[in-house]
């Protein structure tokens, strides 16, 4: 969520948004995330139409969150194009796509369950103060490897600032949307109402950029929403505050797509280099949440509860509210790795398979009451996805 991340050359999976902060290939951002989402708009897409870059946009975020969604995007990608040499001269190891993979699926999955076990597990009332912890333990992370040479970033001028903050401002809607779902709705149905914002930007890439989709894109789109749909109508904890702030997620998401496409050609003319890499947006996204997370935590009176709840006095909560924002950065970093590893059918694939143990450790961790036909439902939108995923790629590589 908070440092679900991020980001991109974009898309949403989630989880995730995001998005993971390349090659170009995914099309719905996850938070934290997750928790990233196209091409260059010169080939039809943003420069954010990566699986990898929505997750690292999104952390992933968000995150994580969008834990997934931007894995749908294009099959194709030059898997060496724009990643930091330094980051993946990694020892020799054995099965490395693999090891990858599963370091991907990890913390993807975790991210979302930690912050899950926060809000509802320790009943934190105080999700955007959790969004605002998780952007300071990535600013942090990333500005130390930044300034000790291992990983490579651009200077945050001015320029690229003011040209940027539209669009965070909308990324912080993101993660505070998402976060606030997260305490109401269950892990499953959130992955399942996520996809809603798979049909919203497919529509916006139809709408805006005239971008065709083919006959079995607009399938699963339509799966998925009955997916959505029948699942609300069949949950046993139903909540309607969970709900609406998942909905309007959905559409904060899809704008953030759609809204990355048009930005990020100017975002790069205002780089030094001409260029701009997934862990600069990363850095970018994370440390102008930072004001905007303080403003909105004033606003939104979360410092009385802070100043009250006895949570903050427990030195273990403190070390799951890090985890969770180191959690929400390895989205990004795991999302690199494996993309780099494999190749963006691999990764948009097992993005969306990702979402179905999610799905079931949601529901066995949480003990939440299910009927047969809500986990038909669940199933159901689950597989949707994987056809969703299928269909994009199919669609990218024939146009």
């Amino acid at each position: 969520m908070g440092s679900r991340i991020p980001p991109l050359d974009i898309n949403v999976g989630s989880d995730a948004s995001s998005a993971k902060n390349a090659p170009e290939a995914a099309t719905s951002p996850l938070v934290n995330g997750e928790k990233s989402m196209f091409r260059d708009q010169v080939r039809g897409y943003s420069s954010l139409g990566s699986p990898l870059r929505r997750e690292i946009g999104n952390r992933s975020i968000t995150r994580s969150f969008c834990v997934d969604d931007a894995d749908l995007e294009d099959g194709k990608a030059s898997k060496d194009k724009e990643m930091p040499s330094n980051f993946f001269k990694l020892p020799k190891i054995q099965n490395q796509a693999l090891l990858s993979g599963l370091a991907y699926c990890i913390s993807s999955c975790s991210m979302i369950l930690v912050n899950k076990y926060i809000l509802s597990g320790y009943g934190f009332n105080a999700g955007i103060f959790l969004m605002l912890y998780q952007n300071i333990v990535s600013v942090t992370i990333v500005s130390t490897l930044s300034l000790s040479g291992v990983v490579p970033t651009e200077p945050l001028t001015f320029k690229l600032i003011k040209v940027w903050l539209p669009v965070n401002i909308i990324f912080v809607g993101m993660l505070i949307t998402s976060m606030f779902s997260l305490k109401y709705i269950n892990v499953a149905m959130l992955t399942i109402l996520k996809n809603v914002a798979n049909v919203i930007t497919a529509s916006g890439e139809t709408y805006f950029f005239k971008k065709q989709h083919d006959k079995q894109v607009w399938i699963s789109l339509t799966l998925m929403i009955i997916s959505a749909i029948a699942g609300g109508i069949t949950d046993l904890s139903f909540h309607a505050v969970g709900y609406t702030w998942q909905i309007l997620n959905c559409f904060i998401t899809a704008s953030y797509s759609l809204t990355l496409r048009h930005v990020m050609d100017r975002a790069k003319q205002a780089t030094k280099s001409g260029n701009l890499n997934e862990l600069t947006m990363v850095l970018l996204n994370n440390i102008l949440s930072v004001p905007l997370g303080i403003i909105l935590v004033l606003g939104f009176n979360e410092v009385e509860y802070l100043l009250e709840t006895p949570l903050l006095r427990m030195p273990m909560f403190w070390l799951v509210i890090t985890a969770s924002g180191v959690l929400g950065l390895a989205i990004s970093f795991t999302s690199m790795w494996f993309l780099h590893q494999t190749s963006a059918t691999t990764y948009s694939l097992v993005g969306s398979l990702n979402k179905i143990p999610l799905s079931v450790a949601g529901i066995l961790l949480f003990k939440v009451r299910t009927s047969m036909e809500n986990s038909l439902s669940i199933l159901f939108g689950l597989l949707a996805g994987v056809f969703f995923a299928r269909a994009k790629l199919r669609n990218n590589s024939q146009s």
